[in-house]
């Protein structure tokens, strides 16, 4: 028999819902830290192909990882911020029509569960119930009809953990040269690809696909990167 996740005894039932839903910053991690691995890595393919010195790599390589990592995370706080203002924007509004236009209202919470199979007697106890408490109704309106999320991700945490991602993770190509590997490509591309590898894998656990897949997924993708980033250098180096 499989293992299940949790337990479903009633006592643990009500203190895993007690605590809410947990807010996911996966999504923050592994964007990070593949873009990370890919830019980092591309400016080191790109550098190679044009046969520039290993001096050239660290420097465009640091440069990188401090420079592109703040853009992310900034990018990432502001575009998580404006989610935030969306949200808040429709919540006012519910209340509004709420407050204005309570019929209608109950009317689309019923068309919303009438559409999910309920009926008759059922279906108008359901909006009955949702309509005596304002907030639950506003909750239902939000996920419902806008598709809004139950948790919302903090701004800044969504920050932190991309540029941490980024850096830990685009630091990785670097390593050889930072520490003065003889011929460092090699060794950096297959620590690059294990990275790749290894966070294809670990999105996995939030994946149906298996860990394997997921990790050779996102290992194509990196590597796809770098050799486009290897060629453009090539070319460039012929041009100049």
């Amino acid at each position: 028999m499989p293992l299940l996740e949790h337990s479903h005894k009633p006592r643990d039932i009500a203190k895993r819902l007690g605590r809410g839903p947990k807010v996911s910053y996966l999504r923050d991690w592994v964007y990070g830290g593949i873009d990370g691995t890919v830019t980092t890595f591309a400016i080191m393919a790109g550098v190679v192909g044009a046969n520039l010195s290993s001096t050239v790599v660290v420097i465009l390589g640091v440069a990188n990882l401090l420079a592109d990592g703040f853009s992310m995370a900034a990018g990432n706080f502001t575009g998580t911020k404006a989610e935030h203002d969306e949200y808040e924007q429709l919540r006012h509004m519910e209340e509004r029509h709420i407050e204005l236009a309570p019929e209608g209202e109950r009317e689309e919470i019923r068309q919303i569960f009438r559409a999910k199979g309920f009926e008759g007697d059922t279906l108008e106890n359901v909006v009955d119930v949702l309509t005596q408490h304002r907030s639950s109704w506003i909750d239902t309106m939000m996920q419902e009809e806008h598709g809004m999320p139950a948790v919302s991700r903090s701004p800044i945490h969504a920050a932190l953990y991309t540029f941490v991602a980024f850096v830990l993770c685009g630091s990785v190509p670097l390593l050889p040269y930072l520490l003065g590997v003889d011929r460092p490509e090699w060794p950096s591309t297959i620590m690059t690809g294990a990275t790749f590898f290894a966070i294809g894998s670990f999105r996995s656990r939030w994946s149906p696909k298996p860990w394997w897949l997921a990790g050779f997924e996102t290992l194509a993708i990196g590597m796809l990167a770098a050799s486009v980033a290897y060629l453009i250098g090539s070319w460039l180096k012929e041009l100049v």
